[in-house]
């Protein structure tokens, strides 16, 4: 509640993951009484019946986004996509925005052909997944800024590209492989930022978490 209240007038969407196993609807219910909207980053990846038990359940809490793993497959993003669609309209509620994740910012290329066995670069393996998601009906994908430009090229630009692993330039790395700064994943053409730890540990970087969202709405200023 105290991070909604502090920095309510500067995000513009609150992105729920691990807090969601221990808080569940409450915390999305904390975010819609602020007037914000909610990221449900749960990344659901399982057999198409129950990713679209998921996406409808997603889709009964009002929540401006979600995410599946494309890597699930056509099927499964197809079923997320008419689940989510036909509980929306059953509830009076816009569709959420269906997001397919491709490859994690913390994968680079020797964990995706060592560890995964999966040929080739990273750029390619995130090319192929957005296509599949395109195909399957998703609104768009979450990708590394690195890979926006490419994702594009082959999807368009009314395809949405949400990028994590974004640290500005005053800020660690942290457990992210594949970073790039604000200002250049606008640049690059990024639709939607994720920013957690250097904001919301701010006080590692002497400021506070609105002053740290404030700088980094700066850099985003400065880019455009």
């Amino acid at each position: 509640k105290q991070i909604i209240s502090e920095l309510k007038s500067v995000v513009g969407v609150f992105k729920v993951n691990s807090i969601f196993t221990r808080y569940g609807l409450q915390i999305v219910e904390e975010i819609q009484k602020a007037g914000c909207r909610t990221f449900l980053d749960l990344k659901f990846h399982d057999i198409p019946n129950t990713v679209a038990n998921y996406a409808r359940a997603a889709a009964r809490m009002g929540i401006y986004m979600f995410n599946v793993h494309c890597s699930g497959g056509l099927e499964m993003m197809e079923a997320a996509v008419k689940a989510a669609e036909d509980e929306a309209e059953k509830m009076g509620f816009d569709r959420p925005l269906i997001l397919g994740v491709t490859v994690l910012t913390s994968i680079d290329k020797e964990t995706l052909n060592k560890d995964l066995n999966v040929n080739g670069k990273i750029e390619g393996q995130v090319v192929r997944l957005a296509e599949l998601a395109k195909k399957a009906g998703l609104d768009g994908v979450v990708a590394s800024a690195k890979e926006v430009l490419p994702i594009r090229k082959a999807c368009g630009r009314d395809f949405v590209v949400l990028t994590p692993g974004i640290r500005p330039q005053w800020s660690a790395p942290d457990d992210q492989k594949r970073v790039v700064t604000p200002a250049d994943a606008i640049r690059n053409g990024s639709d939607f930022i994720v920013i957690g730890r250097p904001i919301l540990k701010a006080v590692k970087y002497n400021m506070t978490r609105l002053e740290a969202a404030n700088r980094v709405l700066k850099e985003i200023q400065e880019a455009v």
